[in-house]
């Protein structure tokens, strides 16, 4: 069985974990092993928050539209259940978008959902 000494791929892989920890400081920079067990940290990491940057901006979202249906004397859930009933089918991103920019078009959303819950 021939001898295999992974010459360029080994090279290649390292030099890839080496240029992803550029910046990270001392030996984690420097040395393979340390930067490999960092890179691999900072992965993880990576991952983790691009889903907790989902659940902040719901939450932020859901902060902004409860702000603006309670200055209309309106709770969030009640002004949720009332878009239900009214058919308005619009998207938490897009609702905190009009609270914050086109008051007016909120306005006409808080009525559709006042009379859809009188209504029912």
């Amino acid at each position: 069985m021939p001898r295999v000494k992974r010459g360029t791929k080994r090279r290649h892989s390292r030099k890839k974990t080496l240029a992803l920890a550029k910046g990270f400081f001392l030996t984690k920079s420097k040395l393979y092993r340390s930067a490999q067990e960092a890179v691999e940290k900072s992965l993880r990491y990576g991952y983790k928050g691009r889903r907790l940057k989902k659940r902040d901006f719901r939450s932020l979202w859901i902060v902004r539209i409860g702000a603006a249906t309670r200055a209309a004397e309106l709770s969030y859930s009640k002004f949720m259940d009332g878009l239900k009933k009214a058919g308005v089918d619009l998207n938490r991103k897009v609702l905190a978008d009009m609270a914050m920019n086109d008051a007016p078009a909120f306005g006409t959303l808080i009525g559709k959902a006042k009379a859809a819950l009188e209504k029912a």
